[in-house]
């Protein structure tokens, strides 16, 4: 029987050779699960909530409890940084939402036009910081100290044989603004005041450029999860896209990669117009992961030469499917896809998926 520190070697390794584009000795299996954890262990939403450090354990018991799998996205609850992605409310549960309820993005027009003035007079962080506090009231000191417990987080899943697939997680500088303009007046601004929507973007994108590079150096992280989720193809016409979208994506990307590191795409709804723009990544340096909006045979056609595929099971499937079919779906997409593929949902197992679901997604890889 292999030990931990062997599973874990073997689960890096086999991840690694997927990524590259190699054969590994099957198809690793790694996804995003919070809220179901939750649901397969029987612990309500207020408490799985109530701590970076709460949700992690109950995560690391439901993935013990499911076996053979290879990693987890996230080591914790990534809930209580969304407004710090988004500049928005959260609802949360055990608070705003009764106890068992899922957190909800709350999403209203809290920045203003004039907004964009302040941030190009007084800089980015002094805005944010302060925006933060006063308009969403967030406790920043609070949540630095749990973030402080991350390392340990990670340390607990690896010492039991699995992989914390992203440890460093970026939103693009665009969801910020959408976010606290909310996003139906993000869009009118990108016609209404282009330029200085770009000014604030470029300004953003400075911080945020040096500040990732610092991380991945402090973290050594190997795979950098970006979500750029409300930049997709769908939203956008292709010359707003390009200005607005694909420009910063690029620029985060190249650098992501210029320091070694491999970019995770985390693409949720329908980029299928644009999927061409990513030949421009070098080989085996990316991962395209699609939540099944893109479909993921046209992903396979575009880029499937280029970069390592990861998707995309259905939540609508882990819920409502049954275990036959679930597992039907999943061994399909191995033998179409290849080698260059990671099994995995589509964004996220949902918080209603069948147990024997999950379990027959597992299965189909072992």
């Amino acid at each position: 029987m292999k030990t931990n520190a062997e599973l874990l070697t073997e689960r890096k390794e086999r991840i690694r050779k997927a990524v590259a584009l190699e054969k590994p000795d099957r198809t690793p299996l790694v996804y995003m699960a919070d809220s179901f954890c939750a649901r397969h262990m029987g612990v309500p939403m207020a408490d799985f909530c109530s701590s970076l450090k709460a949700s992690s354990k109950v995560m690391l018991d439901s993935t013990k409890a499911l076996g053979e799998v290879d990693g987890l996205d996230f080591a914790f609850v990534p809930a209580p940084f969304f407004p710090l992605g988004f500049l928005t409310h959260i609802k949360m549960p055990g608070k705003e939402l009764p106890p068992d309820s899922l957190w909800q993005l709350d999403e209203r027009e809290l920045m203003t036009v004039e907004d964009y003035d302040t941030i190009l007079n007084k800089g980015w962080r002094p805005f944010e910081a302060d925006f933060l506090s006063k308009r969403l009231g967030i406790d920043l000191p609070a949540i630095m100290e749990e973030v402080m417990g991350i390392p340990e987080m990670v340390k607990n899943f690896e010492e039991a044989g699995y992989v914390v697939y992203s440890p460093l997680v970026i939103n693009l500088v665009n969801e910020k603004l959408s976010g606290g303009r909310s996003m139906p007046r993000f869009i009118g601004d990108l016609r209404r005041c282009p330029d200085k929507v770009t000014a604030v973007l470029d300004l953003i994108q400075e911080d945020v450029l040096q500040e990732v590079r610092q991380q991945i150096k402090a973290t050594n992280s190997t795979y950098v999860f970006i979500s750029p989720a409300r930049g997709a193809s769908e939203f956008f016409s292709p010359k707003l896209w390009e200005r607005f979208v694909w420009k910063y994506l690029k620029q985060i990307a190249d650098m992501i990669i210029e320091e070694g590191a491999v970019v995770n795409f985390h693409i949720d709804s329908n980029w299928e117009r644009d999927l061409d723009f990513f030949k421009s990544f070098p080989k085996g340096r990316c991962v395209f992961e699609t939540d099944g909006a893109t479909d993921i045979y046209k992903v396979k056609e575009a880029i499937g030469d280029q970069m390592c595929i990861k998707g995309d099971v259905p939540a609508g499937l882990l819920a409502l499917g049954t275990p036959d079919e679930v597992h039907s779906y999943c061994t399909r997409l191995i033998k179409d896809m290849g080698p260059g593929f990671i099994l995995s949902a589509g964004c996220t197992i949902p918080a209603n998926a069948r147990i024997e679901n999950v379990k027959a997604m597992i299965a189909a890889v072992n």
